[in-house]
């Protein structure tokens, strides 16, 4: 291969280091005006009175807008159950929920006129834990539910009570999953302007048709009036994947006939978008020799005041609550609940982090028990290549042994360890999004260049490079001489979202397809023009059509045909995922994301302070298309984990009202916590869906890294480890209970 497969550079690398990148912040429209968010101060409360006269007197203030200023019904919003306000609407549900909105001339007297907008709010009791939505006498988050249980998903197979007098031992326990913060660098920010009787929206967000199809629900109109243009994302991690402001954003400039610009600060965030916490009681059986017999999951996810994506999260999630097992047996309940929180959204694993820590930390304490290794427990318990994982479902893509294997080989594990120092290994795993479509055009100019047109969004994971080298090895086309034209709904075809690290496989057989389809177009003229044999067999190979014995390049053929200045070749491909009536997720999943990670820890019993010596990431990859992409984003995700397993979590108190919502407070890694020493490794065996035999990924090192930490550190301490995160301060009581 000449392009696939090599590390190519970025496109927008440079531009990005140097800061001369554009992102939505930065935009400004001619005439535009500023808005700026009024947000409740409390966790849960009614609104009395909103008190617009000191904000509107300060000078350039245009309008003051609360919810009882929009006429008829409040228009609603979400991505799977439109049930959030543009507005508070009489009520505010969480901390941070934006009441009015002040719109002014520049930013400053934006600013300045919500400082002076008064309140008159009634506090209610607010709801901030998975306990406290389910109590009995629980006060509603939406009163018209009569629950906070938003839904309830169920999956089974086998026989679970059967088969538990079979079982050698059973593990069973409680794990707690908390409340974290995406925390990307760029804030929200939306500019929403009328355009030709409609509305167009610039935002960095993942799913630009998602988005345009929810804001014409919201506001009752025609998808043909709505366009998204899809800026690039400075940091989402599925934070930007859903509609947040831009509902609203586009509800002002028509209301207003001008340009408006919502933006927000880093700590505003923090009341924008979360992930989903969640209370997992799992029950394993096991048998004498380690193989699992059985597997009983309840799994509680808080997903916030609003459903966003939450219901969604916690149905795809659970679907794979064996995770990469072969367990015959397994009934899983999981409910999705409402709470007085930030709403909750799509994050890097799309639910599965939660289930996966439980499911590995069973995994370790049954190695214990029995006397095995950890490494050997899963061995015996990983499904082989080709055998079913999920009934109903494609049967498991890869050999992961293979993975497991060379993951523990690359920490050593079995080298010796010094006192304080402990080894743990994990296997994490999700579906992308089943059932999904992708369109890409790729069009050829008479000058021999390329343009490639899709839905995707450049959101940081390198799509506007990997699909230009999917182009660029099926034409024989330079990367320098190809365009790609990203995310925007009235220049590019349909694609159902930039998310489940399915833009490498499905946006990347789109463009494949579409590229093939150029070539046929090519290869007909050539034949039409007698250049080429009617009977032969064609090649296509950089850039060169050859029957055998005339060789000529595709822009030869090109302007022969159509004259040095005129015309161009579109080609047009589609991916369309395995839709299946009846399945419970819609459809079957394209390939399964799986990844291995081991970790060497070192403890201070002093202090609790723990320290990550070494991490290894192995990824079943089946083709990378550019491996040094491949393997940041793998190391960019176990980063993600790391922040899950020892520090991150959104803290409330009892009124609802969040404690730690700004950067300052909330604590990410930073380079005095990433691992000594980290390495990644590929396992290619060109065994996937994708282009070249490639499989997504991206996601999974945030899955698994918690689990594989919490397994060292239990390894050195002796201590199993059931919340997140494990402190300094969590490890010192632990190490000081056992003491005692």
């Amino acid at each position: 291969m000449d392009i696939v497969g090599k590390s190519v550079l970025r496109a927008d690398a440079r531009n990005k280091v140097t800061g001369a990148h554009d992102f939505a912040i930065d935009g400004q429209v001619s005439g535009m005006l500023w808005a700026r968010l009024v947000r409740s101060p409390l966790g849960h409360a009614s609104i009395r009175g909103i008190d617009r006269a000191a904000a509107l007197a300060v000078p350039g203030v245009v309008a003051v807008l609360a919810g009882d200023d929009i006429t008829g019904p409040m228009p609603l919003y979400g991505s799977v159950i439109a049930d959030q306000p543009l507005l508070a609407d009489g009520v505010c549900r969480y901390h941070g929920e934006p009441v009015a909105v002040v719109l002014a001339d520049t930013d400053e007297a934006a600013l300045a006129g919500v400082a002076k907008v008064g309140l008159d709010l009634e506090e209610r009791q607010a709801v901030t834990s998975v306990a406290a939505a389910l109590a009995a006498d629980a006060p509603l988050v939406h009163q018209a539910t009569g629950s906070n249980v938003h839904k309830e998903y169920n999956y089974a197979w086998g026989d679970v009570a059967a088969a538990e007098p079979e079982c050698s031992f059973v593990v069973e326990d409680t794990y707690t999953f908390p409340m974290i913060h995406h925390f990307a660098l760029e804030p929200f920010s939306v500019i929403a302007a009328p355009d030709n009787g409609g509305v167009m929206i610039r935002s960095p967000v993942q799913h630009p048709f998602l988005l345009r199809r929810v804001v014409a629900d919201c506001l009752g109109m025609e998808l043909s009036r709505i366009r998204v243009v899809a800026t690039s994302i400075g940091g989402g991690f599925g934070s930007k994947g859903y509609a947040k402001y831009e509902p609203l954003a586009a509800y002002l400039a028509l209301r207003l006939g001008r340009a408006v610009k919502i933006t927000t600060t880093l700590d505003e965030a923090f009341v924008t978008a979360r992930r989903l916490s969640a209370t997992v009681h799992m029950k394993t059986g096991f048998a004498a020799d380690g193989r699992i017999l059985l597997q009983k999951v309840e799994a509680d996810y808080l997903m916030g005041a609003y459903a966003d994506a939450g219901p969604r999260i916690t149905q795809k999630a659970a679907y794979v609550s064996c995770g990469p097992y072969r367990i015959p047996n397994l009934k899983t309940v999981a409910r999705a609940l409402y709470s007085n929180t930030t709403p909750s959204t799509a994050a890097r694993g799309f639910g599965m982090p939660p289930l996966n820590f439980a499911l590995e930390t069973q995994m370790q304490i049954a190695a214990k028990r029995l006397g095995i290794d950890p490494v050997e427990i899963r061995l015996r318990n990983l499904v082989r290549k080709g055998e079913t994982l999920v009934p109903g479902d494609i049967p498991a893509d890869g050999e992961w042994s293979e993975g497991l294997k060379r993951c523990a080989d690359m920490i050593g594990w079995n080298d010796p360890l010094p006192a304080g120092t402990g080894r743990g290994i994990s296997i994490g795993i999700k579906n992308p999004i089943p059932g999904s479509v992708s369109n890409a055009v790729v069009k050829l100019h008479p000058d021999n260049s390329l343009t490639v047109a899709v839905g995707t969004s450049e959101m940081g994971q390198g799509a506007c490079t990997v699909l230009a080298q999917i182009a660029s090895e099926e034409l024989g086309i330079p990367m320098e001489r190809i365009t790609m034209i990203m995310g925007d709904t009235a220049a590019t075809p349909f694609d159902v979202a930039t998310a489940g690290s399915r833009s490498t496989v499905t946006m990347g057989r789109a463009v494949q397809s579409a590229c093939k389809d150029v070539i046929s177009q090519v290869e007909a003229m050539g034949r039409e023009l007698g250049l080429l044999d009617a009977d032969e067999p064609l090649a296509v190979r950089r850039g060169v059509v050859s029957d055998g014995r005339n060789s000529l390049s595709l822009n030869d053929i090109f302007t022969r045909y159509f004259s040095k200045t005129q015309g161009e070749v579109v080609g047009r491909g589609i991916y369309r995922g395995q839709v299946v009536a009846g399945h419970p997720l819609g459809g079957l999943s394209d390939f399964w994301e799986v990844i291995f990670i081991a970790v060497k820890a070192k403890v201070d019993p002093a202090t609790g302070r723990v320290s990550i010596l070494k991490m290894i990431n192995v990824s079943d990859i089946g083709k990378a298309i550019n491996p040094l992409h491949c393997k940041s984003q793998e190391e960019g995700g176990a980063m993600m984990g790391l922040g899950h397993a020892l520090m991150e979590q959104m803290l409330y108190d009892e009124r609802g009202r969040l404690r730690n919502g700004s950067p300052l407070d909330y604590r990410i890694p930073t380079t005095m916590d990433i691992p000594w020493e980290m390495d990644s490794s590929l396992v290619e065996n060109q065994d996937g869906a994708g282009p070249f035999g490639a499989k997504g990924i991206g996601e999974s090192g945030a899955i698994t890294a918690a689990a594989a930490i919490a397994a060292a550190v239990g390894d050195a301490t002796g201590v199993v480890f059931k919340e997140l995160p494990i402190t300094s301060e969590r490890v010192w009581a632990a190490l000081s209970a056992a003491e005692a």
